[in-house]
């Protein structure tokens, strides 16, 4: 509940190997109220740095000299260290998928514009989970045209879903957040978070996004 104190500004951690791309993500970020705390050039410094420095918001790349971004996000993850958003592009479908497998919060594009790039960054540090449907689209395009979507088996649980959670899967699939389920199902913020839970629980899924890449399986 908001006490009327002014909200505190999301804490990130940077991780990508080009130094110029680490500037310009942090001038974004914090000409838009987002605190960046910390930068790390590879895999293994952003487990390191988060593991220190304890940020709300690791904002990952995938594509990383050493331990690259899906083998950190996972062990940041399991660790419970921080929340993971994804910066991918468009040719990085097979590792978007093992980052969702891997748990991360949510995934957005490179070219996104600094302020829906901080929006997400709050979503995400709010525990909402952000997904950019260009980023899925494209990448389960990709798994279909290889046999994937047809080759594996609908995700255990999806029958335990009631309507209503059903409902709410399918608003995570396009990215919506916790307001827009809200104001489309006509139900509360706290319902909202109550039916995402239940769906986590019912399809053994590590996020948000990961439920959503489940469920296009069963469809």
């Amino acid at each position: 509940m908001n006490d009327g104190s002014p909200e505190r500004a999301p804490r990130v951690l940077l991780a990508d190997d080009h130094g110029m791309i680490r500037e310009g993500l942090r001038l974004m970020l914090e000409t838009h109220g987002v605190e960046v705390i910390g930068e790390a050039a590879d895999g293994a410094a952003a487990i390191r740095n988060a593991a220190a420095l304890r940020p709300d918001v690791v904002l990952m790349d995938l594509r990383m000299p050493g331990v690259d971004g899906v083998a950190a996000t996972q062990r940041i993850v399991a660790d419970g260290l921080a929340d993971v958003l994804v910066l991918t592009s468009f040719d990085e479908d097979e590792l978007v998928f093992s980052a969702i497998r891997a748990g991360a919060a949510g995934f957005l594009l490179k070219t996104t514009e600094a302020a829906a790039l901080a929006d997400a960054v709050r979503r995400v540090a709010a525990g909402e989970g952000v997904l950019d449907p260009r980023v899925t689209r494209t990448a389960f395009a990709a798994l279909a045209e290889a046999g994937g979507a047809d080759s594996q088996p609908a995700p255990e649980g999806l029958e335990y879903l009631t309507a209503r959670e059903r409902e709410v899967l399918d608003a995570l699939g396009e990215g919506l957040s916790n307001a827009a389920i809200a104001n489309r199902l006509h139900i509360s913020i706290a319902t909202v978070k109550t039916h995402v839970s239940s769906v986590l629980v019912k399809l053994g899924a590590e996020s948000r996004t990961h439920a959503a890449a489940l469920a296009r399986r069963g469809l």
